[in-house]
């Protein structure tokens, strides 16, 4: 579903990606973790068709990206900035989500058997849909919504293109802690029904309690690659990207055996029964 084979990328004379290699299969929850700097969001840009490789090959959704628009791309890949305002650019909600749903739709109508007013029937029930699920008012204005609803406007309007592979930058940034159980509850969700997920974090806890797959990139190297229980647990791995466990995988490396396989709060519960 998203595969990088040898991918590099300079800027000028400054690399900041360096040979990286992987592949998401269809369904894959990974999440993308390094230090400030290693080229996360550029590796992002690469996998969404935004940036093209200096050398070696992405491919997303089938689609080779150095043969693709990007503007063709996003109607199967999604990508969700860090910063919501460099995505934003409608006068209200309902106008943001629609705007998307535009350009998304502007290729199904022909041959899909749909007249002009089937399709913006579509189009409206799908940013009907995308309003309830974050709970927001069509009518307001994006740039007077608080920074955490101007998130959830900006995944809003990505969503209801119904992307086949989803790229989120920092997804929970500047979240309240009920804004970030909101939105990742529905990603959760989305993984559930199928949609392969590259997600860019620096919160371990995000990270441990949702993701099946760790990147690791340092640098601009991919450095580690692996399931999040094990990378978690590998303390050498994650320094090497001045990066730290979560609090309960940490906890459990400090307790030591008997806690091996505790990974949340249930888990380290059953481990101290046990070991009381």
């Amino acid at each position: 579903m998203l595969k990088c084979e040898q991918i590099c990328f300079n800027y000028g004379t400054t690399a900041v990606i360096t040979d990286v290699s992987f592949e998401l299969p269809r369904g894959e929850f990974a999440a993308l973790l390094g230090e400030n700097g290693a080229g996360k969001s550029t590796l992002a840009r690469l996998c969404s068709g935004l940036l093209r490789p200096s050398s070696g090959k992405v491919t997303a959704a089938g689609r080779d990206t150095r043969a693709v628009k990007p503007s063709l791309l996003a109607r199967q890949v999604g990508y969700l900035f860090q910063n919501p305002d460099r995505q934003l650019c409608q006068n209200t909600v309902r106008e943001e989500i629609l705007f998307g749903l535009d350009y998304a739709l502007a290729s199904y109508a022909p041959g899909s058997g749909l007249s002009k007013g089937e399709l913006e029937n579509e189009k409206k029930r799908r940013c009907d849909e995308m309003l309830d699920l974050f709970g927001l008012d069509g009518n307001r204005a994006p740039f007077g919504l608080s920074r955490g609803e101007r998130q959830q406007c900006a995944l809003a309007s990505v969503l209801a293109r119904r992307p086949q592979i989803l790229i989120l930058d920092e997804p929970t940034t500047g979240l309240d802690y009920r804004e970030c159980v909101t939105i990742m509850d529905i990603i959760s969700r989305l993984h559930r029904e199928g949609a392969t997920i590259l997600m860019i974090t620096h919160d371990m806890e995000v990270a441990a309690d949702f993701a099946c797959r760790a990147l690791i990139l340092s640098g601009g190297r991919l450095i580690g690659d692996g399931k999040v229980k094990d990378v978690m647990k590998d303390r050498e791995l994650l320094s090497r990207a001045s990066l730290l466990p979560s609090q309960i995988c940490s906890l459990a490396l400090t307790l030591g055996p008997g806690f091996e396989d505790v990974f949340s709060v249930e888990d380290m519960v059953r481990a101290a029964e046990v070991r009381s």
